[in-house]
Parts: C-alpha cells; structure tokens; sequence
C-alpha cells in the first residue's frame, strides 16, 4: 500500500483545539465491519454497542511535561521533547530551534541543568548527557510541560486552560509515567462509563505502551511497508495475560482501547494468537494487509493523514470502510485528533 493512499482533506476548524465539556460526552462514531453500517452514539453509550463478557484492554502509561526549553550560550531558543532516559543522566530528545546544532554543544536547561550533545541520532533526535545527572522525572517535574501535539494551536493560553491540559490530557486510570505523547482513546473514559461497563459485566486489564516516537513520527517512505516504526517499550503483565485467556476460554472479545492497547497485544501475541506475558521494545507496525491475532474490536479517535495510527485504523477496520466512516465524520462535523472525538470499529 502507497502512503499517499493514508491522504485525507480535512477542514482545518475540526482540528480539536480543546477537549469536550465532559470527557465522555464526545461523540461516537460505530462503525460495524460485517455489515458496513455506521451508527452515531456519545462516548457514555459506549458499553450499549459491546457485548457482555467482553476484556477491554487499557494501556495505563502516563504523560510525563515531556517538553521543554534549553538555550544555547547566545540566549537562543532550542525546543526540545523529552523522549526516553537510558539511565539517569543519558536521554534521547528530539531538538528543534534555528541553527545547526553540533556534537559536543552544550545547552542550559531551566537554570540548574547543562545539557551536552553527545550523540546525533537522526530526524533531529540527539543522545544528550544531563548534569547533574538524576532522574529524567525529576528534571521534568521542574522545567517541563504538558507535551501538547503542534496541531494544537491556541492564539490565547490564559493559565487555567495549561491547568486543564494536565488533568485532561491524561487518561483518569494513567498510572506508569514514560509516556511523551497520551493514548487519546483512553481520555473519553469516566468512572460513569466504567460503572455502565461493569453493569453489562464488560471486565477491564491494563498493558502499558510508553507512547514515543513510534506513535507520531511521521510516514516518509512511499510504501508503506518501507516505513521503519521508532522502537516503544511495552509491559505485558502476566495478570492481563491470564484475563485474555479466560475471556478466550468464554468466548468472549477482547476490545483494544487505542491502538497503543492494540500494539501491545499484537506485539505479544503468537501466531495462533495466543498472548504470552513479558516487556521490552516493540517496532511493530501494523498496516493492510496486515492480520490481527489477538483483538476483535477496537476503540480509537480520528487520526492524521498518512500516519502509523491511521494505517493500523485502515488494517482492521477494512480500507474503503474507514474511508467511509472519515468521510462520514467530516460530513457530519466530528471534532478529530487527540482532543477529539470517537470511533468503536466492531
């Protein structure tokens, strides 16, 4: 498959620039693959459309203020996201600014920290050593920022709105903190929507994905199966495992909540589907005609063109479906990306 053929035109107003009033009243878009009917609910609905006994599979990463700002010994400005800590004192950050940045140059950080670019890693990512050298977590909790994607554009950031994205740009059961981006699917759960789950004795286990370059690194090749997905680290407990089994052993589906959750299962699933507990790096990724082992439905948002996220989207739910469903959706004014609506792909 091409990657231009992940080519969407979206009107620029339905680029969600802040969450909905109510995590679960955004909308939901059913979109049923045998039958090819779509079927328009709101995000608290959502255990009506799932059937009882079913395992949804949360991914439980938490977004860590993965941005920040470093300034070079003139005083320029150099962006940076935090990507991932070796150890600490040795991360990998992705830097922007104007200039050519070089091995060796060094960068002040929030006063305290001198970051010295070690290590060029390609597509702007840079190995970096941090003095003094503690905790990645640490650092960020001093100078960092809700890592909030660059389509999210606000002319007027008062206070209480940067407030808000830090409780909202998280999912309420976010508990492993290692994630530079949130698993947006996730964002629309409410203890309301838990409780109707529970009610129709729908079961819930987590998986964790630290959502990374992986994720939102753009597609550059032009077939797809060239695209070489940046590694994210996964945790697959053995709980979880034993959760998948049993809801096999009854009959019951296993429904991905995002495609991180869906990444997670397919990365440890056999090719009998059976899922196998254990962690590490995954570079996965799933697009046509790729064939899914271990989830049968799949809750996810709107994603951006000729991305990884769209390509998994394309894969389960049928190309000419999902293409459908988008046109349906901007049709009908869905608001997209990570503050944006819902999809349920049964």
């Amino acid at each position: 498959m091409r990657t231009d053929e992940l080519a969407y035109d979206l009107p620029p107003e339905l680029i969600t620039q802040r969450p909905a009033e109510r995590r679960d009243g955004s909308r939901l878009l059913v979109v049923h693959r045998q039958t090819g009917r779509l079927e328009h609910a709101i995000f608290l609905q959502l255990a009506d459309f799932i059937s009882p006994g079913s395992l949804l599979i949360l991914n439980d990463t938490r977004v860590v203020p993965a941005r920040f700002e470093a300034r070079r010994s003139t005083g320029g400005r150099v962006p940076g996201l935090f990507l991932r800590q070796r150890e600490p004192g040795d991360w990998e950050a992705l830097l922007e600014g104007r200039g050519r940045l070089r091995k060796g140059q060094t960068l002040a950080l929030g006063g305290r920290y001198v970051l010295a670019l070690t290590e060029p890693l390609g597509r702007g990512v840079w190995r970096i050593r941090v003095e003094p050298a503690v905790d990645a977590e640490r650092v960020l909790a001093e100078v960092g920022r809700t890592p909030l994607p660059p389509y999210i554009r606000r002319k007027d950031d008062p206070t209480e709105i940067l407030e808000m994205d830090r409780e909202r740009y998280q999912t309420i059961y976010a508990r492993q903190p290692g994630a530079v981006a949130a698993p947006t699917a996730g964002l629309h759960f409410t203890e309301g929507v838990f409780a109707s789950l529970a009610a129709r004795g729908i079961q819930t286990a987590t998986v964790t994905l630290h959502v990374g370059l992986g994720t939102f690194a753009p597609i550059e090749a032009e077939e797809l199966a060239d695209h070489r997905m940046h590694a994210e680290w996964y945790e697959m407990p053995a709980a979880t495992v034993e959760a998948v089994q049993a809801a096999r052993a009854r009959g019951s589906r296993i429904v991905a909540v995002g495609t991180t959750a869906a990444r997670v299962l397919e990365s440890c699933a056999d090719p009998a589907g059976h899922v196998h507990a254990g962690s590490g790096w995954t570079d996965l990724f799933i697009h046509p005609p790729y064939r899914f082992r271990a989830v049968d439905a799949l809750v996810t948002n709107f994603h951006l063109p000729r991305s990884t996220l769209l390509a998994m989207i394309f894969a389960f739910g049928g190309t000419e479906l999902i293409r459908a469903a988008y046109a349906e959706a901007i049709a009908r004014r869905y608001r997209f990306y990570s503050y944006g609506d819902a999809m349920l792909i049964l």
